[in-house]
């Protein structure tokens, strides 16, 4: 449900080249870019009318439209007994997220949140490297994702710079912690498997929006360790070359974990040495729907997300990113 961008180079081909999954159906309700889509993707059955969608015939939903219509999306799905694969967030707000939890549960089918960080070769590397006590036990994270938003500007037809209709889109929704930031959240609980208790955020204004556009987030989790994540869009925005910076940095009792997407370094060092293995993307869309293809025949989650993993994340970026902005200090004032 929904063809966007994220569907079509994510969730679309996973789905097609999954074992145990078919392409019954797809739904949005722009004729145009339904009728595209589908043509990229075998021409499946096309719908821009959601009751005639699920009468297709369908076991399973995923649910990738924009996030306002989340929530009215997964009504449907559980009144159609279907299971649901929901793109984060898994809606606008909390009372929503909840309803959402609520109607699945009461229909008796599962609902998982599309972190599919989770998924990539190297998040469950070093899931099993903590699993392992490879590096001791994790007393601190530092997860970093610096971009640009493929730029603040960008020109039309007419050759005239504007402002770019995704850069706005994402910071009116909340900026870079809700739109990226709850994946390095999410890892964090995940990783640890642990809550966090006590959250601490600051905020930096290099745009003029009301939402930062350069988040720094600090989470003490139940257990003692403590997670920081960084988060930008004006990271290089304006400039002609823009050189984002991904990692994520662990550090253990008895030595270090490292990931850098440049180079797709992926090490961890210990006492005994340095173990190197092969790194990847952060995303695997692949692995997400073989997940959920299994889960879909056995019932267990594995490593899915559950609906109220993606409430958690969401609910802690959304605090964090209030908390920054009500602590935000400007010029005058100082």
């Amino acid at each position: 449900m929904g063809c966007g961008v994220v569907a079509d180079y994510g969730h679309l081909p996973a789905i097609l080249d999954t074992s145990g999954l078919e392409l019954a159906a797809l739904f949005d309700p722009n004729p145009e870019r339904l009728a595209l889509v589908a043509g990229r993707h075998g021409n499946p059955p096309s719908f821009s009318e959601a009751e005639a969608f699920f009468d297709a015939g369908l076991d399973a939903v995923v649910i990738s439209s924009p996030a306002p219509f989340h929530l009215e999306n997964i009504r449907l799905a559980a009144a159609h007994r279907c299971h649901v694969l929901c793109e984060k967030p898994l809606a606008m707000d909390d009372v929503e997220s909840e309803a959402a939890i609520e109607v699945m549960e009461a229909a008796g089918r599962m609902l998982f949140t599309g972190f599919v960080y989770r998924f990539s070769p190297v998040s469950l590397q070093i899931k099993k490297w903590i699993e392992e006590g490879v590096v001791g036990e994790i007393r601190s994270l530092r997860l970093i994702y610096l971009w640009d938003l493929h730029g603040q500007f960008e020109q039309n037809s007419a050759g005239e710079w504007i402002e770019s209709p995704r850069w706005h889109g994402r910071m009116i929704e909340g900026g870079p912690m809700v739109d990226c930031g709850v994946h390095q959240i999410d890892l964090a609980r995940w990783w640890l498997g642990d809550e966090v208790d006590r959250i601490v955020a600051h905020g930096a204004w290099v745009s003029n929006y009301e939402a930062p556009d350069h988040v720094y987030l600090h989470m003490d989790h139940r257990q003692g360790a403590h997670t920081m994540v960084e988060m930008s869009f004006t990271y290089g925005h304006t400039v002609k070359e823009p050189a984002p910076h991904f990692s994520y940095h662990l550090i253990g009792t008895g030595g270090v974990i490292r990931y850098d997407r440049d180079g797709y370094v992926l090490e961890a060092r210990q006492g005994q040495g340095t173990i190197r293995v092969p790194g990847a993307s952060e995303k695997n869309f692949h692995g997400m729907h073989g997940a959920f293809a299994s889960a879909l025949v056995t019932g267990d989650p594995g490593h899915l997300p559950l609906g109220r993993d993606g409430l958690i994340a969401t609910q802690i970026a959304r605090f964090a990113t209030d908390q920054a902005i009500e602590s935000r200090r400007r010029p005058s004032e100082l």
